[in-house]
């Protein structure tokens, strides 16, 4: 079984069911069935075949959910996008995913107009529509490769019936930011998001019962799993939101009488500074759920003792599709852990030799099961070096007490977590070296009330004329926004150990208010 097709078998057995609402509009897993049928006809027609690798670059909308599983009843593989990546990330990601088809919201279309001539792969675009036209479109040179998301949904044959598919067929690729400055492609195979989906949503009770928030942003693979295929794997109803806002969590709890909601500690914090939200508003949830990046306890609890509800939190990562742990619904939940294994899934702590250590001894935290990735796309090496003898090395120091519950001791080396979204310090630094008047440059995350953490810089200029403003400015011409530092700061000298390697850490005991 897959995605794609335990969705068509949900469709024969509750056709009227609300598959999600959208805008308070309901669709029914009837007709959300019938047009991933339609699109994947359609996408056969443009040569899309089984193999292929297909980007999305979309927000949270019936459009995304519908090219996902449409692309995978073709066979093709899917290539979720941050739609607010600057070009040059979205450029590399497409050309490296050697992406044949490119699923865009129709405010992008200028956009794809600039990459075009450096996108060799890429055969046709399907716009998805928001807005009227007025003529525009037909104004850009890759006009003849656009096609008409509403379109084809119009034209496609609701009879299609796509190629037979192995469980480790590739399904999706996640890109994740790397170390090294370019992101890694995770390679997720039919199995891995399917496993990962079922058993995630065995594991926290999800039923078709649930009706579940799905405000993480799709393209996410948190979202992916926990918030889409989970609750549609299982017949429940998604409530898509497609941009976060407090109230409007709050209006669609109470008018859906939703059950479940996600999200990452940012949107806790909003939530419960909200002045107008109150517990009777949430009181239908059965519980929320919580990841991305740590829940400051005093968070938790505050949220929890205001609004009477629990949060779950766990942890994962794209290279396990992605989620590892949650806390269990059924016993107590502990305050700062990320819970203990989910269904299938076999978590361990060890140390530099591989052997795993004593109970609250800090290690690495390894992953084994039906959920880890395949390997990184065209990279041999990174992939050999995180996928040992059946285990993926997740990088994350971790212990374990006596009663099985894992806790994270601290991040991937110098990751920055901001707002949810993984910031490596390296990708920030390439931009800053880049600008003609950077000598040096260093990235670290401080904290940040409301984002948890967000980017400041530590910058030698060779001209005392550039401005913070100056180099601000240009990092948001190639960084997406979120990765773009709060703050840069002009020293006369990075710290350096005695190879000549900058001390990252030293610069905390420079960082000023942000």
């Amino acid at each position: 079984m897959n995605l794609s097709e335990q969705l068509h078998q949900t469709a024969l057995i509750k056709a009227d069911k609300p598959a999600y609402y959208f805008m308070d509009q309901s669709t029914s897993y009837r007709e959300l069935d019938a047009a991933v049928s339609k699109f994947a006809d359609e996408l056969h027609k443009l040569g899309v075949s089984k193999g292929d690798n297909i980007a999305l670059l979309l927000g949270n909308s019936p459009h995304f959910i519908i090219s996902m599983y449409g692309a995978l009843r073709t066979g093709a593989t899917v290539i979720p996008v941050n739609p607010i990546y600057s070009p040059d990330e979205i450029g590399y990601i497409l050309n490296n995913g050697d992406v044949k088809v490119v699923v865009a919201l129709d405010k992008l279309s200028p956009l794809l107009e600039k990459l075009n001539p450096i996108l060799s792969s890429v055969e046709n675009y399907v716009i998805c529509e928001t807005q009227p036209d007025n003529g525009e479109m037909s104004k850009l040179s890759i006009y003849p490769k656009m096609k008409s998301f509403t379109q084809m949904i119009a034209s496609g044959d609701v009879q299609f019936k796509g190629p037979d598919l192995d469980p480790e067929d590739t399904a999706i690729i996640l890109y994740t930011s790397g170390t090294t400055g370019k992101p890694k492609g995770a390679i997720l195979s039919h199995k891995n998001i399917y496993s990962n989906a079922h058993d995630t949503g065995e594991y926290l009770n999800i039923t078709e019962d649930d009706r579940v928030v799905t405000t993480l942003p799709m393209f996410h693979v948190f979202s992916l799993t926990v918030v889409v295929n989970a609750p549609l794997l299982s017949g429940g109803t998604l409530l898509i939101v497609p941009q976060f806002s407090p109230k409007e969590i709050f209006r669609l709890i109470k008018k859906y009488e939703a059950t479940v909601f996600a999200g990452v500690p940012t949107m806790y914090n909003f939530l419960l500074q909200y002045p107008d939200g109150t517990a009777e508003e949430l009181e239908s949830l059965r519980f929320c759920i919580s990841g991305g990046s740590a829940l400051p306890v005093s968070l938790l609890e505050s949220f929890e003792k205001k609004f009477n509800v629990n949060i779950s939190e766990g942890y994962g990562l794209s290279e396990a599709s992605p989620v590892t742990c949650f806390n269990p619904l059924d016993r107590p939940r502990k305050a700062g852990s990320i819970g203990t294994n989910i269904v299938n899934v076999e978590n361990k702590v060890v140390n530099e030799l591989g052997e795993e250590v004593g109970v609250n001894e800090v290690g690495e935290l390894i992953v084994r099961g039906p959920n880890v990735m395949k390997g990184y796309y065209k990279m041999p090496e990174e992939s050999a070096a995180v996928l040992k003898d059946g285990w993926l090395y997740t990088g994350d120091l971790a212990r374990m007490d006596e009663e099985g519950y894992f806790f994270i001791v601290d991040r991937k080396k110098e990751l920055i977590i901001t707002g949810g979204y993984n910031v490596y310090p390296r990708e920030v630094e390439e931009v800053l070296y880049a600008h003609p008047e950077v000598v040096e440059a260093a990235a670290i995350g401080v904290p940040d009330p409301n984002l948890g953490e967000v980017v400041q810089c530590f910058v030698v200029k060779k001209n005392d004329a550039l401005t913070e403003e100056e180099l601000l400015a240009y990092c948001l011409e190639h960084l997406a926004k979120y990765k773009v530092p709060a703050k840069i700061e002009f020293i006369d000298e990075l710290p350096k150990n005695t190879t000549g390697k900058i001390l990252r850490r030293s610069l905390k005991t420079h960082v000023t208010q942000v």
